[in-house]
């Protein structure tokens, strides 16, 4: 009668092996079962107009003025201008800076008519002091002094809203002011007889 055969035992290790592929295994099985998650949506914008660069306040505005960028929608504040068209000939009422949302409060409006009060119209009027022209800005009040030959000063407009100053340096010494028709009439007379000169007057 022949002898059973032995198996020898198996060593520790092989069974080790087996162990770490069946668990590698299950974690593929796991990983390959998992739901893939969603995308996270993108983050909602809005289209604002922006200054394309830092902008005085006078400035009628072009194309090369001003720019957009895409905004939170809760970051947007109110009066914003969506597409530059909206704002092609606007007049600014204070500087805006470099990537600024131009809105409707730094503006004089559509137009210098935008901010002539009714019974008054809008009235150029050349300073002969240039560099008094250039510190003065669209929404300024002013009283424009006429000044004549002997020396004579009387005050021709008091407290006259400036709604524009020519950009840059451009026609020095003009600017258009909202008065009455009176005044206008009297500014007009003061031009060809005297010299004319302006203080800031109170906002």
């Amino acid at each position: 009668m022949p002898l059973p055969r032995l198996r020898r035992p198996r060593h520790p290790a092989h069974a080790l092996r087996r162990l770490a592929a069946a668990l590698l295994a299950c974690a593929a099985l796991a990983l390959a079962l998992r739901p893939t998650p969603a995308a996270p949506a993108p983050a909602a914008v809005v289209t604002v107009v922006v200054a394309a660069s830092d902008l005085p306040a006078g400035r009628a505005l072009s194309g090369a003025d001003l720019a957009t960028a895409e905004w939170p929608p809760e970051l947007v504040p109110d009066g914003v201008a969506r597409a530059p068209a909206d704002l092609a000939g606007a007049v600014l009422a204070a500087p805006v800076r470099r990537g600024e949302p131009v809105t409707d409060a730094r503006l004089v409006g559509p137009g210098l008519w935008a901010q002539v009060a009714p019974g008054q119209v809008a009235a150029p009027v050349r300073l002969a002091d240039l560099a008094v022209a250039a510190l003065l800005r669209a929404g300024d009040r002013v009283d424009v002094l006429a000044t004549t030959e002997d020396g004579g000063t009387r005050v021709v407009a008091a407290g006259a809203l400036v709604l524009a100053v020519p950009p840059d340096g451009a026609d020095g010494g003009l600017l258009v002011l909202a008065v009455t028709e009176t005044t206008a009439a009297e500014l007009a007379t003061a031009t060809t007889q005297a010299t004319l000169s302006a203080t800031l007057g109170p906002p």
